[in-house]
């Protein structure tokens, strides 16, 4: 993970959430310690562990950060994930905002974890789509490759994917394969989106880097992948439920992409547990 990124897009997570200041700690609250015990609701994968410690170090550069998880482990119900001990005020300031961060990272590393354990033997590897919250993009893609998986392009910029309506525009997938790499270098890869097997011969003939099947069943799969050379990346998308990931994964494609990792996908549910040293009272997180 880029970490002066992170640093950035923490920055106005901040500025969003604490505005002027924090009404609540910094009035009650001046030089008294505390510490945050972080733990497991549910079973899941932890995701995280950069956001933890940038996000308090930006507060104070002296907060002591434990983590007993790394980014990538399962963790269980009740499991204890790790302390942080400082000022209560710095502590309860920088809490939602890593809670909200590290619980959909978690939740999108659990999904992926499933998924990929769902196509396990079958060579298939499961991978993201561009589906993803706004401003979030390179957490949880990170994520995705946390759980297991692999990321799709990041963005349009960084490989072109030429869908119906480009089709449709250029006139045949012909003229637009040919258009664009007219236009453009030989380290950019070029995926066309099909949906029939005449589609498909086109594409092979235009000698494109990825195939993408778009909306197309298992079977017709198995069938037409007969006419795609193993120098072809293969590719299926469109809507696969997840009680159907492995009837995709043994038709022989290379690749899965799912927008349920990222798009709607449940958070893990965390708990903070806050000590204050002072007076040994115990809070709940808000």
């Amino acid at each position: 993970m880029n970490l002066l990124k992170l640093r950035s897009m923490l920055e106005e997570f901040y500025r969003e959430d604490l505005g002027e200041g924090d009404l609540s700690s910094e009035t009650l609250f001046h030089s008294q310690e505390g510490m945050i015990t972080l733990m497991a609701k549910q079973p899941g994968v932890f995701c995280g562990e950069d956001i933890v410690r940038t996000a308090y170090a930006m507060f104070d550069a002296s907060i002591e950060v434990d983590l007993f998880v790394k980014d990538g482990e399962t963790v269980g119900e009740g499991q204890h994930l790790g302390t942080v001990k400082g000022r209560m005020k710095d502590l309860l300031q920088g809490e939602r905002v890593i809670l909200n961060l590290i619980q959909r990272m978690s939740g999108i590393a659990k999904e992926t974890a499933e998924a990929v354990k769902a196509v396990e033997g079958s060579g298939a590897r499961i991978c993201d789509t561009r589906k993803t919250t706004p401003g979030l993009r390179m957490l949880e893609k990170y994520a995705v490759r946390v759980g297991g998986g692999y990321n799709h392009r990041f963005g349009l910029y960084d490989a072109v994917m030429l869908k119906d309506n480009h089709i449709a525009f250029a006139g045949s997938i012909t003229k637009a394969v040919e258009t664009i790499r007219s236009a453009t270098g030989h380290m950019v890869k070029i995926e066309v989106e099909i949906e029939t097997e005449e589609q498909l011969i086109e594409a092979v003939a235009s000698h494109v880097d990825v195939i993408m099947f778009d909306n197309c069943t298992p079977e017709e799969i198995k069938e037409w992948m007969r006419h795609v050379p193993a120098g072809i990346i293969t590719e299926a998308s469109g809507g696969i439920p997840r009680e159907m990931l492995k009837d995709y994964a043994w038709t022989g494609i290379d690749y899965i992409s799912l927008g349920y990792l990222t798009h709607s996908v449940a958070a893990l549910d965390i708990s903070a547990r806050v000590d204050i040293r002072k007076d040994e009272q115990t809070h709940g997180n808000s």
